[in-house]
């Protein structure tokens, strides 16, 4: 049951279970519940990281004179930061700063392991997918430090950009031996 401010009609306290319906009320709810894969009932950051991989490799795959490196450099940078602002006022939205729905942080951060890792076999993007959500679920440290530390849009979104640098550690390492 949603309970709806007088000052603010947006504003509800808390809402547990986002619907479709609250999703489609601010432009930052779509954008940060990832275009509606935030609005799974079960595992939404999986969802929400599946969705950037389907995305990805569409999108590169289907127009790659558009979608190149360049260009997803500048989509990432420019979704890192408009995900900060739709994270921030989602999180005031629903009453709940960093809500499991809200996955735009796993999509930019994973885009972000993609841009690196590929071009790839299917066996080896699957392997930055676990560990990327590895890292983002379990949030060893310092994962887990800047997750406690930093709140708001500004930490949602950035507990799993570190996620990401530490799948490329990883790989780098990796490739390194």
């Amino acid at each position: 049951m949603e309970v709806t401010s007088h000052s603010d009609p947006l504003h509800t306290i808390p809402i547990k279970n986002p619907t479709s319906g609250f999703m489609l009320r601010h432009p930052a709810h779509i954008l940060s519940q990832g275009f509606g894969s935030g609005l799974s009932p079960i595992m939404p950051g999986t969802v929400g990281t599946l969705f950037a991989w389907l995305s990805f490799t569409v999108l590169t795959q289907r127009w790659p004179s558009i979608f190149n490196t360049f260009t997803w450099c500048g989509i990432i940078v420019i979704g890192y930061f408009i995900g900060v602002w739709a994270c921030e006022i989602t999180g005031k939205h629903m009453g709940i700063a960093d809500h499991g729905s809200m996955v735009w942080d796993e999509i930019i951060a994973f885009w972000l392991v993609l841009l690196f890792v590929t071009p790839a076999s299917f066996k080896i993007q699957l392997c930055a997918f676990i560990l990327f959500r590895f890292f983002d679920m379990v949030k060893p440290p310092p994962i887990g430090y800047f997750d406690a530390q930093f709140k708001g849009g500004f930490g949602v979104m950035l507990d799993d950009i570190v996620a990401a640098f530490f799948t490329l550690l990883f790989f780098s390492l990796w490739y390194r031996w």
